[in-house]
């Protein structure tokens, strides 16, 4: 069977490129690489390290927040946002305070940690869709990973101008 295309009825023109993780240069699919990943129930063709069975995301769950913290900021700075509206989205999914939220900086908790610690993860989550890092963030089956890339997206919609009501979905 071919592989679907994005409104879901087979598409024979349809080019899915992957990254290589060697050369990071594109890489076309064959039609029967598609296929057999479509055959095989695969949720998504992002062949990076989240999409094979049984990976283990502990290096990214582990990974400091307060070391990816300062990136968020400069991110944000670059493209004209404030260090505010980082802290404001941070503030609307977690449910942390600024007090919070200086304190895992300060104390440098991992991803894990600053999950768990959050008083309370924004019940409109569900409303945040779309593409983040090559996944699709309301795809993503592993909650943990789901609430960072859901952090991504919403540091990524303010990167590109979308207004604070929009990203917070108001």
């Amino acid at each position: 069977m071919p592989f679907p295309n994005r409104a879901g009825t087979p598409n024979s023109q349809h080019r899915i490129e992957r990254t290589t993780h060697t050369s990071g240069s594109p890489e076309l699919l064959s039609r029967d690489q598609v296929d057999s990943a479509a055959q095989a129930g695969t949720k998504a063709l992002n062949f990076g390290e989240e999409t094979r069975p049984g990976m283990d995301n502990t290096r990214v769950f582990r990974m400091k927040f307060a070391s990816v913290y300062p990136h968020y900021i400069a991110k944000a700075e670059k493209k004209g946002r404030t260090k505010d509206e980082v802290h404001a989205i941070i503030h609307w999914l977690t449910g942390h305070d600024e007090q919070a939220l200086q304190q895992q900086i300060d104390t440098k908790i991992d991803f894990e940690t600053f999950f768990a610690r959050a008083p309370r993860i924004n019940p409109n989550v569900s409303k945040i869709t779309g593409v983040i890092c090559g996944y699709r963030v309301e795809a993503i089956e592993d909650r943990l990973m789901q609430q960072i890339r859901y952090l991504d997206k919403l540091l990524d919609e303010l990167a590109k101008g979308k207004t604070m009501d929009k990203i917070l979905r108001r």
